[in-house]
Formats: C-alpha cells, sequence, structure tokens
C-alpha cells in the first residue's frame, strides 16, 4: 500500500479534474496507484475531498463489470465498485445539462435501497435479499473523463469511480412484490429508438449476486454497506454515448420505466 501522502496526493488530482469537469490523462507510470488495493484507498480519499462539493457525501454504491457485455466492453474480467453521491441523483423526469460531462453516457440499471445494514462476511444472494427494503429501474450516469481510458489502466478508473457520473432513479417498489430479478428483461431508448437490451440473469448470475460480491467486498475493506444507501448493480446494456439534446427512457419489466433529458444549454 503507497504512503498516506502518496494516496492523498492521487486523490487531490483525481477531485481536482472531477470538480473542474477537465479529462483526467493516464498517469505517469509509477505514480498511480499501483493495484486494485491502492486504487480503493485513493477512492475513499476522493469521496472525502468531495463531500463539501457540488458531489456532496456519499450515499450509495454502483458496481461496475457485472455482466459479459461490459467485461467485453471494458476489458475487465471483474467487478468493481464505486461511490454514488447525493448531488448527483436524481428522481426520474430530470433535465441536466449535457455540458457539465465530459462525455455522457447512459446504463440501463436495478437499482436497491437497503433496510438495514449488511455486516456479514461471506454474504449469499439469497442473505442479501433480506437486507432489501426497496427496488428500482435506474438510468446509471457515467462519464468518459479520461484523456484515454483505455490506456489509465483498471487501478486508475476504480480511484476515480469506475466512469460513475450519477443516476436517476424510478418509483421504489417493495421486493415482495416482484418477479425473481434475475427473470426481468430490460432496455435502453435513445430519442424513442431502443439502443440495447439486457436479461437481471446477465449480472452474475443474479443482480442479488452483484449485491452479495458488493456487501462481502465492502466489509473487507472495513466500510460495511449501510441501511438507506442505494446499490446500483451493474448494466444490462451496453454503455450509450448520448449526444447533447437526448432524450433517454429506461424500461425493466415489472419495475417500470426511468427518464432523463441531456439539455443542450
Amino acid at each position: 500500500m503507497p504512503e498516506a501522502s502518496t494516496i492523498a496526493g492521487i486523490a487531490e488530482t483525481i477531485a481536482a479534474a472531477r470538480l473542474a469537469r477537465s479529462p483526467l490523462p493516464s498517469p505517469p507510470t509509477g505514480s498511480g496507484p499501483g493495484d486494485v488495493g491502492a486504487a480503493y484507498a485513493v477512492q475513499g480519499a476522493v469521496h472525502h475531498l468531495l463531500a463539501d462539493s457540488r458531489f456532496g457525501e456519499r450515499t450509495g454504491w454502483k458496481i461496475g463489470c457485472t455482466t459479459p457485455v461490459m467485461q467485453e466492453y471494458l476489458g475487465i474480467d471483474h467487478p468493481c465498485a464505486a461511490g454514488l453521491f447525493g448531488g448527483s441523483t436524481h428522481a426520474s423526469g430530470a433535465t441536466l445539462r449535457h455540458g457539465d460531462f465530459v462525455r455522457v453516457g447512459v446504463e440501463c440499471e436495478i437499482a436497491v435501497r437497503l433496510a438495514r445494514d449488511l455486516v456479514e462476511v461471506n454474504p449469499t444472494a439469497a442473505s442479501t435479499r433480506q437486507a432489501v427494503g426497496a427496488v428500482m429501474a435506474a438510468i446509471e450516469i457515467v462519464d468518459d473523463r479520461y484523456v484515454d481510458w483505455q490506456t489509465i489502466g483498471t487501478p486508475m478508473l476504480i480511484a476515480d469511480d469506475f466512469f460513475a457520473a450519477g443516476c436517476v432513479l424510478s418509483t421504489e417498489l417493495a421486493p415482495r412484490e416482484l418477479p425473481d430479478l434475475a427473470s426481468l428483461r430490460g432496455r435502453t431508448l435513445i430519442d424513442g429508438v431502443e439502443a440495447g437490451t439486457g436479461q437481471g440473469a446477465d449480472v452474475l448470475g443474479h443482480p442479488y449476486a452483484a449485491l452479495a460480491w458488493l456487501a462481502a467486498h465492502a466489509v473487507a475493506r472495513g466500510q460495511p454497506l449501510r441501511a438507506g444507501e442505494v446499490v446500483l448493480l451493474g448494466s444490462l446494456v451496453k454503455t450509450q454515448w448520448v449526444p447533447a439534446g437526448a432524450a433517454v427512457k429506461v424500461e425493466i419489466e415489472a419495475l417500470g420505466s426511468v427518464e432523463v433529458h441531456f439539455s443542450k444549454d
């Protein structure tokens, strides 16, 4: 693990780029987080630095790379965790400025809100299901805020919250009212045109298996998932990069739809 001063320095570089909405360059050889463990240490420092900004406190998590389509697209064969923030969490129907992002994209997600803490060391899909208080359709907002994400390296992507730039959430539904989440199909529409489809089972075999992965990961980091936090479980559809003025809609069976518009001004 790098020294605290090194972690702080990398975090300051990342946070400054996020706040300035400027593309983050690949770090010079040997100057970025050297491995995944160091990357999460930097990520935690970034969250602390952003807490007093427009981002606000971290209020939940997203899980990246939980489906074959996203692992193939990004060239990463394991899930990655990243933070969600109160200042970039929106209700369905929100209008966001396209110019507030470097290169904005959207993903089709199943989201949950936790009703209790998840502190098990070895959670299962079944045990994490018992902690879920609500399920939602969600649009994850992502931002390709890198000079070249394909060369920046996985540790740096994790340290910078793995493209995360916010989310838009639908009405909350009780889990007991829903069919098996693995059976649900979802799709993304851009200006009314279907851009891709996927199924809940694509997410590590079951969306609650993804939640179990994150819960175990969070406990191992000493930062267990807490009641009230929102978790985005992984994209059912490949990332769609959207132009200014685009209207985006995600539809997921049994969960309904969620919408966002990216204004040109």
